[in-house]
């Protein structure tokens, strides 16, 4: 009887250790992520680009569809991926559950755990936009892609989402007066009663450059730089806002409470500003992106709420790692890239470039490997070690 249970505890312990690492992943490590955009026939490889991320530590990276080349390179590096469903797969997704299963498989659960996907976005700025039958899908699609996650045992470590642009909403100004667009609340409710299930954030595509550009005679592009200003007064709130970005995210939790989500994190997937644009985008300058990137890492490092959410600290996904030359659209929207395509930086925020984040990837290794060594891989082996010793003491009862 004895041995009996020994073997039990044994076989436990060993299910139990394979398991530890996905059961205490993270979805977003600190509060900075990036984009990787690779809409460019002329940008450094993968291999390269998980070079130069680690060097500038930033761990969190969304790509926009699930590549195989960039899900490789990702292996091993620690860097947390969210993968992308794109738009043009999620009428399919929706209507057929089985190739929604076996879209995960072959992109997602082919790759765990060496390269570390923590999520799915499920398309990209659908709601709000100008294909209504994708509106009509998306849903369907959303809880497809999750119940695949779901039956492969993975709903712990990897989290579904979908991102939603400005268009989403009404009322925007102040703050506290916004609310969802009438015609995307029928499909927003449902939408978000789901991912209040399943524990998703609202993903939120946020860009004060967009919003200055929009009416640059009555905003003050200090204010939508980080910069000293006056800022604006939400009466209703009695809240002071100094910049716009904290005043777009406490708008979408405005939207969020009105609609019944007063609990939903808002995380911004996509900020940025140009660096350069045609001649009717003035404000997109080198000048500009420094200051807004440079004021946004200082303010994101604080690790702090908005007026509205303090508690809820701010984290976010800059658009976008490399300046993009395929890309349709006004010239800034090429031009987005905190580094250039040789891997050097656009401007100084303190990042480093490729050439610099090659050499110093080699302390970099030799620093993890003697970490790993001595302290395991994460804190998820570290908590796996722990439970390891108290069902070892379990064992001794017997």
């Amino acid at each position: 009887m004895k041995s009996h249970h020994h073997q039990l505890l044994f076989m436990f312990l060993v299910f139990f250790a394979q398991k530890i690492e996905l059961l205490t992943a993270e979805t977003f490590t600190g509060t900075y992520g990036i984009n990787y955009g690779r809409i460019a026939d002329n940008i450094p490889s993968p291999d390269e680009v998980a070079t130069l991320l680690r060097a500038a530590k930033i761990k969190n990276v969304r790509i926009y569809d699930a590549d195989h080349s960039v899900l490789k390179a990702f292996s091993g590096t620690g860097l947390q991926l969210v993968v992308g469903l794109p738009n043009g797969f999620v009428k399919e997704m929706s209507a057929n559950a089985s190739h929604a299963m076996a879209w995960v498989k072959e992109n997602v659960q082919a790759f765990l755990p060496k390269t570390s996907v923590c999520g799915i976005a499920v398309g990209n700025e659908i709601l709000g936009g100008g294909d209504y039958e994708l509106w009509e899908a998306l849903l369907g699609a959303v809880k497809n892609i999750y119940n695949a996650v779901d039956k492969l045992g993975l709903a712990d470590v990897v989290q579904i989402t979908t991102a939603h642009s400005q268009a989403v909403f009404d009322n925007s100004y102040p703050p506290s007066s916004c609310i969802f667009r009438e015609n995307v609340a029928q499909f927003m409710k449902p939408l978000l009663e789901f991912f209040s299930q399943i524990g998703s954030p609202f993903c939120l595509n946020a860009y004060p450059f967009l919003a200055y550009m929009s009416d640059p005679e009555n905003i003050d592009i200090n204010y939508a730089l980080f910069q000293k200003t006056k800022g604006i007064y939400d009466m209703k709130t009695d809240l002071h806002y100094d910049n716009m970005l904290d005043a777009q995210i406490d708008a979408t939790y405005a939207a969020l409470e009105d609609a019944g989500f007063k609990k939903m994190e808002v995380i911004v997937t996509e900020t940025g500003w140009a660096s350069l644009g045609d001649a009717n985008e003035a404000a997109a300058t080198v000048g500009n992106a420094r200051t807004f990137n440079y004021n946004l890492r200082k303010r994101l490092a604080k690790k702090k709420g908005t007026p509205l959410r303090p508690k809820m600290v701010v984290k976010a996904y800059i658009f976008a790692i490399f300046n993009e030359n395929l890309k349709s659209g006004p010239t800034s929207e090429r031009n987005f890239g905190l580094f250039k395509p040789d891997g050097s930086i656009s401007y100084d925020i303190g990042f480093h470039g490729l050439s610099s984040a090659e050499s110093s990837l080699l302390s970099l290794k030799v620093r993890d490997s003697l970490y790993t060594n001595t302290q395991g891989h994460s804190k998820g082996n570290i908590l796996g070690f722990e439970l390891f010793i108290f069902l070892i003491k379990i064992i001794r009862l017997f």
